[in-house]
Protein backbone atom coordinates (compact mmCIF):
# COMPACT_ATOMS: atom_id res chain seq x y z
CA UNK A 1 0.00 0.00 0.00
CA UNK A 2 1.31 3.49 -0.71
CA UNK A 3 2.33 5.57 2.38
CA UNK A 4 1.53 8.70 0.85
CA UNK A 5 -0.74 10.02 -1.84
CA UNK A 6 1.26 9.98 -5.21
CA UNK A 7 0.46 13.07 -7.59
CA UNK A 8 1.06 13.49 -11.14
CA UNK A 9 4.43 15.05 -12.30
CA UNK A 10 2.99 16.25 -14.74
CA UNK A 11 -0.45 16.09 -16.88
CA UNK A 12 -1.27 13.56 -18.51
CA UNK A 13 -1.66 12.31 -21.59
CA UNK A 14 0.59 15.59 -21.61
CA UNK A 15 -0.24 17.00 -25.44
CA UNK A 16 -3.61 16.58 -27.12
CA UNK A 17 -4.40 13.54 -28.87
CA UNK A 18 -6.47 11.69 -31.07
CA UNK A 19 -8.74 8.96 -29.86
CA UNK A 20 -10.03 7.32 -33.45
CA UNK A 21 -8.13 7.34 -36.50
CA UNK A 22 -9.74 10.15 -38.58
CA UNK A 23 -9.02 13.58 -39.79
CA UNK A 24 -8.03 16.75 -37.67
CA UNK A 25 -10.34 19.29 -38.74
CA UNK A 26 -12.03 22.33 -37.43
CA UNK A 27 -15.08 21.68 -36.30
CA UNK A 28 -17.44 24.17 -37.60
CA UNK A 29 -16.12 23.11 -41.02
CA UNK A 30 -18.07 20.23 -40.42
CA UNK A 31 -21.84 21.65 -39.43
CA UNK A 32 -24.59 20.56 -41.10
CA UNK A 33 -22.36 17.20 -43.09
CA UNK A 34 -24.26 14.65 -43.89
CA UNK A 35 -24.98 11.73 -46.84
CA UNK A 36 -26.70 13.79 -48.65
CA UNK A 37 -25.06 16.99 -48.37
CA UNK A 38 -21.36 16.20 -47.46
CA UNK A 39 -18.62 18.85 -46.53
CA UNK A 40 -15.75 18.97 -48.46
CA UNK A 41 -12.26 19.73 -47.00
CA UNK A 42 -8.74 19.95 -48.51
CA UNK A 43 -6.39 17.47 -47.34
CA UNK A 44 -3.64 19.46 -45.64
CA UNK A 45 -1.02 16.21 -44.90
CA UNK A 46 -0.71 13.92 -42.26
CA UNK A 47 0.91 13.26 -38.93
CA UNK A 48 2.86 10.71 -38.15
CA UNK A 49 2.70 8.93 -34.83
CA UNK A 50 5.40 9.69 -32.54
CA UNK A 51 6.18 12.99 -34.01
CA UNK A 52 4.77 16.90 -33.49
CA UNK A 53 2.75 17.39 -36.21
CA UNK A 54 4.50 19.41 -39.34
CA UNK A 55 1.56 21.30 -40.59
CA UNK A 56 -1.30 23.38 -38.73
CA UNK A 57 -5.22 22.78 -40.14
CA UNK A 58 -6.50 25.80 -42.61
CA UNK A 59 -10.38 26.78 -42.57
CA UNK A 60 -12.08 24.25 -44.24
CA UNK A 61 -9.14 21.89 -44.20
CA UNK A 62 -7.83 18.27 -42.73
CA UNK A 63 -4.97 16.49 -41.81
CA UNK A 64 -4.74 12.82 -41.33
CA UNK A 65 -4.43 11.50 -38.52
CA UNK A 66 -4.05 8.17 -36.80
CA UNK A 67 -4.93 7.03 -32.83
CA UNK A 68 -2.89 8.57 -30.41
CA UNK A 69 -1.26 10.95 -32.51
CA UNK A 70 -0.44 14.80 -31.44
CA UNK A 71 -3.42 16.86 -32.38
CA UNK A 72 -1.96 20.05 -34.64
CA UNK A 73 -2.58 23.41 -34.48
CA UNK A 74 -5.96 24.54 -35.76
CA UNK A 75 -7.57 21.84 -35.15
CA UNK A 76 -10.46 21.27 -32.24
CA UNK A 77 -11.64 17.92 -33.59
CA UNK A 78 -11.46 14.88 -35.31
CA UNK A 79 -13.99 13.23 -37.48
CA UNK A 80 -13.70 9.25 -37.84
CA UNK A 81 -12.31 7.83 -40.99
CA UNK A 82 -15.53 5.57 -41.31
CA UNK A 83 -17.70 9.18 -41.69
CA UNK A 84 -15.01 10.39 -44.30
CA UNK A 85 -14.20 9.67 -48.42
CA UNK A 86 -11.37 10.81 -50.73
CA UNK A 87 -13.40 11.53 -53.74
CA UNK A 88 -10.33 12.89 -55.29
CA UNK A 89 -6.82 13.18 -54.58
CA UNK A 90 -6.48 15.94 -52.07
CA UNK A 91 -9.90 16.39 -51.38
CA UNK A 92 -11.79 14.70 -48.60
CA UNK A 93 -15.41 14.76 -47.71
CA UNK A 94 -17.29 14.64 -44.58
CA UNK A 95 -20.77 12.82 -44.03
CA UNK A 96 -21.78 13.64 -40.04
CA UNK A 97 -20.63 16.36 -38.20
CA UNK A 98 -18.60 16.17 -35.02
CA UNK A 99 -18.18 18.89 -32.03
CA UNK A 100 -15.29 20.33 -30.81
CA UNK A 101 -13.76 18.26 -28.80
CA UNK A 102 -14.58 15.26 -30.44
CA UNK A 103 -12.48 12.75 -31.19
CA UNK A 104 -10.29 13.67 -29.58
CA UNK A 105 -8.87 14.18 -25.35
CA UNK A 106 -7.27 17.35 -23.91
CA UNK A 107 -3.41 17.48 -22.54
CA UNK A 108 -4.26 17.08 -18.77
CA UNK A 109 -7.86 15.21 -19.17
CA UNK A 110 -6.12 12.07 -18.01
CA UNK A 111 -4.65 13.47 -14.56
CA UNK A 112 -4.17 17.10 -14.39
CA UNK A 113 -0.36 18.34 -13.16
CA UNK A 114 -0.48 17.72 -9.43
CA UNK A 115 -3.16 15.99 -9.57
CA UNK A 116 -3.76 12.27 -7.79
CA UNK A 117 -2.28 9.59 -9.25
CA UNK A 118 -2.74 6.94 -6.40
CA UNK A 119 -4.58 7.78 -2.97
CA UNK A 120 -2.46 6.64 0.50
CA UNK A 121 -3.81 3.43 1.92
CA UNK A 122 -5.44 1.62 -0.85
CA UNK A 123 -4.11 -1.53 -2.62
CA UNK A 124 -2.30 -0.75 -5.83
CA UNK A 125 -4.13 -2.18 -8.61
CA UNK A 126 -3.38 -3.24 -12.32
CA UNK A 127 -4.59 -0.45 -13.32
CA UNK A 128 -2.50 1.87 -10.92
CA UNK A 129 0.47 0.49 -12.20
CA UNK A 130 -0.20 1.71 -15.62
CA UNK A 131 -1.19 4.87 -14.48
CA UNK A 132 2.40 5.18 -12.45
CA UNK A 133 4.34 4.26 -15.48
CA UNK A 134 2.37 6.52 -17.85
CA UNK A 135 3.88 9.58 -15.40
CA UNK A 136 6.98 8.00 -15.79
CA UNK A 137 6.76 7.67 -11.41
CA UNK A 138 8.66 4.17 -10.95
CA UNK A 139 9.05 3.83 -7.63
CA UNK A 140 6.44 4.54 -4.72
CA UNK A 141 7.12 4.90 -1.11
CA UNK A 142 5.04 2.42 0.69
CA UNK A 143 4.15 0.48 3.77
CA UNK A 144 6.39 -2.32 4.96
CA UNK A 145 4.04 -5.49 5.28
CA UNK A 146 2.82 -6.18 8.57
CA UNK A 147 4.82 -9.63 10.23
CA UNK A 148 2.34 -11.55 11.52
CA UNK A 149 3.33 -14.69 13.89
CA UNK A 150 1.69 -17.99 14.54
CA UNK A 151 2.16 -19.55 17.04
CA UNK A 152 0.60 -23.33 17.32
CA UNK A 153 -0.43 -24.93 20.76
CA UNK A 154 -1.49 -28.63 22.18
CA UNK A 155 0.58 -31.86 22.90
CA UNK A 156 -1.85 -33.43 20.14
CA UNK A 157 -0.62 -31.13 17.69
CA UNK A 158 2.51 -31.93 15.10
CA UNK A 159 4.24 -30.80 12.02
CA UNK A 160 2.07 -31.19 8.60
CA UNK A 161 5.51 -32.51 7.28
CA UNK A 162 4.70 -35.74 10.04
CA UNK A 163 4.25 -38.99 7.97
CA UNK A 164 3.25 -41.12 10.38
CA UNK A 165 0.84 -40.46 13.23
CA UNK A 166 0.24 -42.07 16.71
CA UNK A 167 -3.42 -42.14 17.79
CA UNK A 168 -4.05 -38.93 19.38
CA UNK A 169 -1.73 -36.76 17.38
CA UNK A 170 -3.31 -34.14 14.41
CA UNK A 171 -1.42 -32.41 12.04
CA UNK A 172 -0.65 -28.56 12.27
CA UNK A 173 -3.73 -27.30 9.90
CA UNK A 174 -4.77 -24.34 10.73
CA UNK A 175 -1.05 -22.60 10.67
CA UNK A 176 -0.77 -23.09 7.09
CA UNK A 177 -4.50 -21.30 6.21
CA UNK A 178 -3.99 -19.13 8.04
CA UNK A 179 -0.72 -18.28 6.56
CA UNK A 180 -2.42 -18.12 3.29
CA UNK A 181 -5.20 -15.66 5.09
CA UNK A 182 -2.35 -13.66 5.71
CA UNK A 183 -1.21 -13.35 2.43
CA UNK A 184 -3.84 -12.64 0.75
CA UNK A 185 -4.78 -9.37 3.20
CA UNK A 186 -0.86 -8.32 2.36
CA UNK A 187 0.65 -9.08 5.35
CA UNK A 188 3.64 -11.55 5.65
CA UNK A 189 3.00 -15.16 7.88
CA UNK A 190 5.49 -16.21 10.40
CA UNK A 191 5.85 -19.78 11.56
CA UNK A 192 6.67 -19.56 15.58
CA UNK A 193 6.30 -23.24 15.97
CA UNK A 194 3.96 -25.06 17.68
CA UNK A 195 4.18 -25.13 21.42
CA UNK A 196 2.80 -27.80 24.32
CA UNK A 197 0.38 -26.95 26.46
CA UNK A 198 2.80 -25.49 29.32
CA UNK A 199 1.99 -22.10 30.30
CA UNK A 200 6.14 -21.29 30.98
CA UNK A 201 6.55 -22.35 27.47
CA UNK A 202 3.99 -20.71 25.72
CA UNK A 203 4.65 -17.31 27.56
CA UNK A 204 8.26 -17.34 26.42
CA UNK A 205 6.94 -18.22 22.52
CA UNK A 206 4.80 -15.01 22.97
CA UNK A 207 7.18 -12.73 24.23
CA UNK A 208 9.16 -13.78 21.28
CA UNK A 209 6.84 -13.70 18.90
CA UNK A 210 5.57 -10.14 20.25
CA UNK A 211 8.87 -8.56 20.15
CA UNK A 212 9.60 -9.51 16.45
CA UNK A 213 6.42 -9.22 14.71
CA UNK A 214 3.21 -6.58 14.38
CA UNK A 215 0.78 -9.39 15.40
CA UNK A 216 0.08 -12.27 16.97
CA UNK A 217 -1.90 -14.76 16.23
CA UNK A 218 -2.29 -18.20 18.47
CA UNK A 219 -3.94 -21.01 17.29
CA UNK A 220 -5.83 -23.18 19.57
CA UNK A 221 -5.78 -23.36 23.31
CA UNK A 222 -8.40 -20.25 24.03
CA UNK A 223 -11.21 -22.13 24.90
CA UNK A 224 -12.26 -22.23 28.51
CA UNK A 225 -10.97 -25.60 30.16
CA UNK A 226 -8.64 -27.36 32.93
CA UNK A 227 -5.87 -26.96 29.72
CA UNK A 228 -6.67 -23.66 28.18
CA UNK A 229 -3.07 -21.85 28.95
CA UNK A 230 -3.50 -18.77 26.44
CA UNK A 231 -5.53 -16.51 28.14
CA UNK A 232 -2.52 -16.72 31.08
CA UNK A 233 0.16 -16.30 29.47
CA UNK A 234 -1.28 -13.98 27.68
CA UNK A 235 -2.37 -11.69 30.54
CA UNK A 236 1.55 -12.04 31.58
CA UNK A 237 2.59 -9.76 28.42
CA UNK A 238 -0.37 -7.49 28.37
CA UNK A 239 -3.92 -6.93 28.65
CA UNK A 240 -6.92 -8.93 27.67
CA UNK A 241 -9.55 -6.89 26.21
CA UNK A 242 -12.45 -9.88 25.66
CA UNK A 243 -12.47 -13.81 25.91
CA UNK A 244 -15.44 -14.58 24.15
CA UNK A 245 -17.24 -13.47 21.39
CA UNK A 246 -20.82 -13.72 20.58
CA UNK A 247 -20.43 -16.08 16.97
CA UNK A 248 -20.73 -19.25 16.22
CA UNK A 249 -18.49 -20.86 15.20
CA UNK A 250 -15.36 -19.53 17.27
CA UNK A 251 -16.93 -18.18 21.00
CA UNK A 252 -14.01 -18.76 22.36
CA UNK A 253 -11.99 -16.63 20.99
CA UNK A 254 -9.24 -13.96 22.52
CA UNK A 255 -8.52 -10.63 22.15
CA UNK A 256 -5.88 -8.66 23.31
CA UNK A 257 -2.75 -6.11 23.24
CA UNK A 258 0.67 -7.12 24.02
CA UNK A 259 2.77 -3.34 24.30
CA UNK A 260 1.32 -1.92 21.25
CA UNK A 261 1.21 -5.29 19.57
CA UNK A 262 -2.45 -7.24 19.39
CA UNK A 263 -2.71 -10.79 20.00
CA UNK A 264 -5.50 -13.06 18.67
CA UNK A 265 -6.29 -16.26 20.59
CA UNK A 266 -8.20 -18.44 18.32
CA UNK A 267 -10.46 -21.71 18.83
CA UNK A 268 -8.66 -24.73 18.47
CA UNK A 269 -11.11 -26.47 16.05
CA UNK A 270 -9.87 -25.50 12.46
CA UNK A 271 -12.78 -24.71 10.92
CA UNK A 272 -13.55 -22.20 13.72
CA UNK A 273 -10.34 -20.89 13.84
CA UNK A 274 -10.40 -19.87 10.30
CA UNK A 275 -13.93 -18.31 10.25
CA UNK A 276 -13.20 -16.16 13.40
CA UNK A 277 -9.16 -14.91 11.71
CA UNK A 278 -11.71 -13.89 8.28
CA UNK A 279 -13.99 -11.87 9.76
CA UNK A 280 -11.42 -10.24 12.89
CA UNK A 281 -7.82 -10.84 11.84
CA UNK A 282 -8.01 -10.50 7.76
CA UNK A 283 -9.29 -7.12 8.55
CA UNK A 284 -6.77 -6.45 11.32
CA UNK A 285 -3.84 -7.06 8.96
CA UNK A 286 -5.25 -5.33 6.26
CA UNK A 287 -5.07 -2.18 8.83
CA UNK A 288 -1.54 -2.82 9.64
CA UNK A 289 -0.93 -3.22 6.15
CA UNK A 290 -1.71 0.42 5.82
CA UNK A 291 -4.44 -0.27 4.03
CA UNK A 292 -7.68 2.47 5.26
CA UNK A 293 -10.24 0.65 3.05
CA UNK A 294 -9.63 -2.90 2.94
CA UNK A 295 -11.48 -4.21 -0.83
CA UNK A 296 -14.57 -5.51 -0.23
CA UNK A 297 -15.26 -9.53 -0.83
CA UNK A 298 -16.76 -10.10 -4.16
CA UNK A 299 -20.92 -11.46 -2.71
CA UNK A 300 -23.75 -12.46 -4.75
CA UNK A 301 -27.84 -12.38 -3.62
CA UNK A 302 -29.12 -16.35 -3.83
CA UNK A 303 -32.03 -17.72 -2.52
CA UNK A 304 -31.75 -20.37 0.61
CA UNK A 305 -32.34 -23.52 -0.27
CA UNK A 306 -34.00 -24.92 3.11
CA UNK A 307 -34.56 -23.87 6.63
CA UNK A 308 -31.45 -22.38 8.82
CA UNK A 309 -31.91 -22.00 12.98
CA UNK A 310 -30.13 -19.61 14.65
CA UNK A 311 -30.43 -18.17 18.42
CA UNK A 312 -30.88 -14.88 19.19
CA UNK A 313 -28.28 -12.66 20.48
CA UNK A 314 -25.50 -13.93 18.71
CA UNK A 315 -23.66 -13.80 14.95
CA UNK A 316 -23.93 -17.47 13.20
CA UNK A 317 -21.67 -17.70 9.98
CA UNK A 318 -22.89 -19.97 7.70
CA UNK A 319 -21.09 -21.84 5.12
CA UNK A 320 -23.27 -22.60 1.84
CA UNK A 321 -22.68 -23.93 -1.44
CA UNK A 322 -24.05 -22.10 -4.58
CA UNK A 323 -25.90 -23.91 -7.03
CA UNK A 324 -27.03 -22.39 -10.68
CA UNK A 325 -30.10 -23.06 -11.97
CA UNK A 326 -30.43 -23.19 -15.91
CA UNK A 327 -32.22 -20.96 -15.88
CA UNK A 328 -30.28 -18.02 -14.58
CA UNK A 329 -31.49 -18.60 -10.83
CA UNK A 330 -28.94 -18.85 -8.07
CA UNK A 331 -29.80 -20.63 -4.48
CA UNK A 332 -27.36 -21.46 -1.80
CA UNK A 333 -27.32 -25.06 0.44
CA UNK A 334 -26.06 -24.46 4.14
CA UNK A 335 -23.15 -26.76 5.01
CA UNK A 336 -23.50 -27.79 8.41
CA UNK A 337 -20.97 -29.78 10.36
CA UNK A 338 -18.93 -29.79 13.21
CA UNK A 339 -16.33 -27.18 13.81
CA UNK A 340 -14.05 -30.00 13.61
CA UNK A 341 -14.37 -30.85 9.91
CA UNK A 342 -12.10 -28.79 8.18
CA UNK A 343 -13.71 -30.08 4.77
CA UNK A 344 -16.68 -28.31 5.52
CA UNK A 345 -15.02 -25.06 3.93
CA UNK A 346 -12.78 -26.85 1.76
CA UNK A 347 -16.38 -27.11 -0.08
CA UNK A 348 -17.81 -23.94 0.65
CA UNK A 349 -18.49 -21.42 -2.06
CA UNK A 350 -18.61 -18.94 0.39
CA UNK A 351 -20.87 -17.87 3.82
CA UNK A 352 -23.96 -15.89 4.56
CA UNK A 353 -24.25 -14.06 8.36
CA UNK A 354 -27.34 -14.74 10.49
CA UNK A 355 -27.90 -11.39 12.32
CA UNK A 356 -27.31 -11.16 16.19
CA UNK A 357 -31.64 -10.46 17.06
CA UNK A 358 -32.71 -13.56 14.38
CA UNK A 359 -33.64 -16.32 15.39
CA UNK A 360 -33.15 -18.31 11.81
CA UNK A 361 -33.71 -17.81 8.06
CA UNK A 362 -36.33 -19.52 6.32
CA UNK A 363 -36.07 -21.43 3.15
CA UNK A 364 -36.80 -19.32 -0.04
CA UNK A 365 -35.15 -16.10 1.54
CA UNK A 366 -33.18 -13.59 -0.09
CA UNK A 367 -29.60 -13.60 1.22
CA UNK A 368 -26.43 -12.35 0.91
CA UNK A 369 -23.51 -14.48 0.34
CA UNK A 370 -19.55 -13.23 0.62
CA UNK A 371 -18.15 -15.50 -1.70
CA UNK A 372 -14.36 -17.35 -1.13
CA UNK A 373 -12.48 -15.81 -3.88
Amino acid sequence: MPAADVLAPHALPGFARSTVDGYAVRAADTYGASDGLPAYLDLAGAVRMGRPPEVAVPAHGAIAIPTGAVIPDGADAVVMVEYTAETMPGTIEVTRPVAPGGGLVHADDDVPAGGMLVPVGRPLRAPDLGLLASAGVVEVAVHARPRVAIVSTGDEVVPPETTDLTAGQVRDATASALAGLIRDAGGEPVYAGIVADEKGALTETLRAAVADADLVVVSAGSSVGARDETATAVAELGEIWCHGLAIKPGKPTILAECGDVPLIGLPGNPLSALVVFRLVGVPLVWRLAGCESPPPAPSTRARLARNVPSQAGRLDVIQVAVRHAPDGGCSVEPLHGPSALLSILARADGYLVVPEPATGLDAGADVEVVLYA
